[in-house]
């Protein structure tokens, strides 16, 4: 059986309140994530889940009253934007903007750290979308894989993935899994793992393609249960997510 030893933590988020328009939204969110581990967030709408991911962020109204998250060692309350994405933080979202004007392929060329992600672009089926503006008209599959291929030009740490399966076909859904594998050092064993990651995920479908070490539900602004993956998701699919809250945390 492999194990991990030494792994350090790359993210965590200690006791976080935050507030949007003067409405609290998370109260009092705690989340560990070391190196080479992934876990899923599961959370009907309206659960804090997008306010989450754009508070790790740093987007403007994403107001924190109290707590800490810490990247790499690093406070990143305070910090903007661009400094969390330099220190290596990346994310796939769920309904990304298009930007006219701008050439898809002269972004790739900005953003990318090496020339690996061209391996990929045959395998995303984005050949003939490269001199187009970026997503602008892009289909659901379209959009997720554009989505995929500038993470494996920019090559982040850590990564978010925002429902990466709404939306798309199953044979999309099965290339989506494989280059998230692919981004999260799945083809290593688990001691060489390096690369950590958020699935955000309302049907679960995205879990049979890619394994994740750890599922939490959001409900309400809190973490409410977490456990196997697998079992939690069997649970909702079940009982709803209200059934969650007999979980022992």
């Amino acid at each position: 059986m492999e194990k991990s030893y030494g792994k350090e933590e790359i993210l965590r988020i200690n006791n976080l309140y935050v507030e949007v328009d003067n409405k609290e939204i998370l109260k009092g969110i705690n989340l560990l994530i070391k190196e080479g581990e992934v876990i899923s967030i599961f959370g009907p709408n309206g659960s804090g889940k997008t306010t989450l991911i754009l508070t790790i962020l740093g987007y403007s109204g994403y107001k924190i009253k109290s707590g800490e998250i810490i990247f790499k060692n690093i406070l990143l309350n305070d910090l903007p934007i661009y400094e969390r994405v330099n220190y290596g933080i990346g994310v796939l979202f769920q309904k990304p903007p298009s930007i006219k004007g701008v050439q898809f392929k002269k972004l790739l060329e900005i953003i990318s750290k090496n020339k690996g992600y061209l391996d990929y672009i045959k395998i995303l089926k984005l050949d003939e979308l490269l001199d187009r503006d970026i997503n602008l008209g892009f289909s659901g599959g379209e959009l997720k894989r554009s989505e995929l291929i500038q993470l494996l030009a920019q090559n982040p740490d850590f990564m978010i993935f925002d429902e990466p399966e709404s939306g798309v076909d199953l044979e999309n859904i099965k290339i989506i899994g494989k280059v998230m594998n692919k981004l999260l050092d799945k083809d290593l064993s688990i001691s060489n793992r390096k690369k950590s990651g958020i699935i955000i995920t309302h049907t679960g479908g995205i879990l049979d393609f890619v394994e994740v070490d750890k599922g939490y539900v959001l409900l309400d602004g809190k973490i409410i249960c977490e456990g196997n993956p697998n079992e939690i998701l069997r649970n909702i699919k079940e009982n709803g997510f209200k059934e969650c809250e007999k979980c022992v945390k």
